[in-house]
């Protein structure tokens, strides 16, 4: 379904926004094993060797982060009657299906070759996916704070599929008394099964409001010029920072809490779901808090917080002493939402700056520059497996560290996430493209579109 521009329908209903963020949950449920469970899963389980896990993923993040900027160009240059960036969407879910199911299944032995094929497949139909989903809620209203609402829809859906995958397993390897290679399994199936249904819901039921042909893109050059812009240098050295910091956390966490901390598998995992209901708790907040100091500042304020609450919950929790862990990691996980929702919606703003500067719609092209570092952050993130093995780190289940070893361990999921979390407030502090400016962007647009 396509309508015309959405100035007349600034404010979608919560109907609308709820269908459109029904494509989120088996995303975001990918999402999260992507970084967190299949690293551990093919080298503690299938057996291919911690350094060549982390290499293969170091690698195919690369490679996917140069692709990227091509399909935001083919993407923004799409034209049909059904839109622009539904298509696409449904040209990804086959892509998605069938490498999660060759990702998810794989048998003991599996080589490295295999995993780096899978996973090149996977992130093209992962990129595709989710460049067309985070440019088509960048169109569903040009307002400056109901984009923090529509993100917020999409954060908060996010947030509910990472708590979907986050359950499976503790359902799996507690009542139903299975394995960690079955809980692994019953995620690729859950993934596979969730993708159409809500698709069909997104599909029919969101409005796509009809976007002209944009003017050529202007290659590579161009590309590293709208890169070069003021307005987008912040915003994507702060989500390159946000990234790393998070994937740290996420790529670290069992490690960490399981072998520093002296918890087991079933209670550190409740921890990270634990974390992620407090994320979607929090989105709201920060939400509501763009549209009272701006959503530059309320970055930065989250950024603060995360990075304050985390470094407390890691170093003054007793060992062991897991309901005190418990209520840290809820109150770190408040901020964990806020850098997705809010530089989306920022990125959101920034299309349309670029577009009255440039006279072009580069949409698809920008959000797969977010995209692209978000992917490097997370990419460099897992270069920690080459770190923790270069210290003699063992990954075997049942395998037993020295002292020394954990304690480089502690350092590096500790201190690092947390300077890069400071880091992100002290860049995205002065953003140029406040709401003030942005309020003159939106009168200088309609102004050009009303010229004879």
């Amino acid at each position: 379904m396509s309508e015309p521009n959405p100035s007349t329908t600034v404010r979608r209903s919560n109907w609308t926004l709820a269908a459109f963020a029904a494509s989120c949950l088996p995303y975001a449920a990918l999402g999260l094993p992507v970084y967190v469970t299949l690293p551990e899963f093919y080298a503690s389980h299938v057996g291919v060797p911690l350094s060549a896990v982390s290499l293969v993923f170091l690698i195919v993040r690369l490679a996917d982060i140069v692709v990227d900027p091509f399909l935001g160009m083919v993407i923004d240059r799409t034209s049909t009657k059904w839109g622009r960036y539904r298509v696409w969407m449904a040209a990804g879910a086959p892509i998605l299906m069938g490498s999660v199911a060759m990702l998810f299944f794989a048998a003991q032995g599996a080589s490295t070759a295999y995993l780096a094929l899978w996973l090149v497949i996977m992130y093209l139909g992962y990129s595709i996916s989710l460049l067309s989903q985070m440019s088509w809620a960048s169109i569903l209203s040009p307002d400056y704070d109901q984009r923090s609402r529509i993100y917020g829809w999409w954060q908060a859906a996010n947030i509910v599929g990472v708590l979907a995958v986050l359950a499976i397993p503790a359902i799996v390897q507690g009542p139903l008394d299975g394995t960690y290679i079955e809980a692994v399994r019953t995620q690729g199936w859950f993934i596979i099964v969730l993708l159409p249904v809500a698709l069909v819901f997104t599909l029919r039921f969101t409005p796509e409001p009809l976007n002209a042909s944009p003017p050529p893109h202007g290659g590579v050059g161009a590309t590293l010029a709208l890169i070069a812009k003021p307005v987008l240098r912040r915003l994507l050295l702060s989500d390159l920072l946000l990234g790393c910091a998070r994937g740290l956390i996420g790529v670290l966490f069992f490690y960490f809490f399981e072998q520093a901390r002296g918890f087991d598998r079933e209670q550190t995992s409740l921890m990270l779901l634990i974390y992620f209901v407090a994320g979607l708790i929090g989105a709201p907040i920060w939400a509501v808090m763009a549209t009272r100091i701006g959503k530059h500042l309320a970055l930065a304020v989250a950024s603060i917080f995360f990075a304050a609450s985390f470094a407390g919950a890691t170093l003054l929790v007793p060992v062991g002493n897991f309901p005190m862990a418990l209520g840290a990691i809820f109150f770190t996980g408040l901020a964990f939402g806020s850098g997705d929702l809010l530089l989306r919606a920022m990125m959101a703003d920034a299309s349309d700056a670029v577009r009255l500067e440039d006279d072009a719609d580069k949409t698809g092209l920008l959000f797969s520059i977010l995209n692209a570092t978000s992917k490097l952050g997370y990419a460099v993130s897992v270069g920690a497996f080459a770190i923790l093995e270069w210290m003699g780190f063992q990954a075997e289940e049942g395998a037993v560290n020295a002292p020394d070893v954990i304690a480089g361990l502690s350092w590096l999921f500790i201190a690092a996430p947390a300077v890069l979390l400071v880091l992100t407030a002290w860049v995205v502090r002065k953003y140029p493209l406040t709401e003030a400016r942005y309020r003159q962007v939106q009168a200088d647009l309609a102004a050009k579109a009303n010229r004879p």
